[in-house]
């Protein structure tokens, strides 16, 4: 048999591999958005436009961060009201 044939079960390597990479995507963004929006606050001066542009970025960074965490969490709940476990991605052989 020749182990270089991709089979269906290659799929839950590939989609773990996607979910992982999307959480460290999501996770660096969420910082890059808290360390800009600090900078132009610190940079604002005290000019209202400027200290209310960051004051949104750093909320948006946080309601993010808020969103990824509850949806975590989430799964986490499903998982222990039902006993399946929603994280992992198998294909039944």
């Amino acid at each position: 048999m020749n182990e270089d044939v991709a089979k269906i079960s290659d799929l839950e390597t590939l989609f773990g591999n996607i979910v992982g990479a999307a959480l460290g995507f999501a996770g660096i963004t969420l910082f890059v958005m808290l360390i800009v929006g600090g900078f132009r606050y610190i940079t604002a001066g005290g000019d209202p436009k400027g200290v209310e542009t960051a004051k949104k970025t750093i909320g948006n960074a946080i309601a993010g961060l808020v969103l990824v965490t509850l949806s975590f969490l989430t799964l986490q709940l499903i998982q222990n009201f039902t006993g399946v476990n929603v994280t992992e991605f198998k294909i039944v052989d």
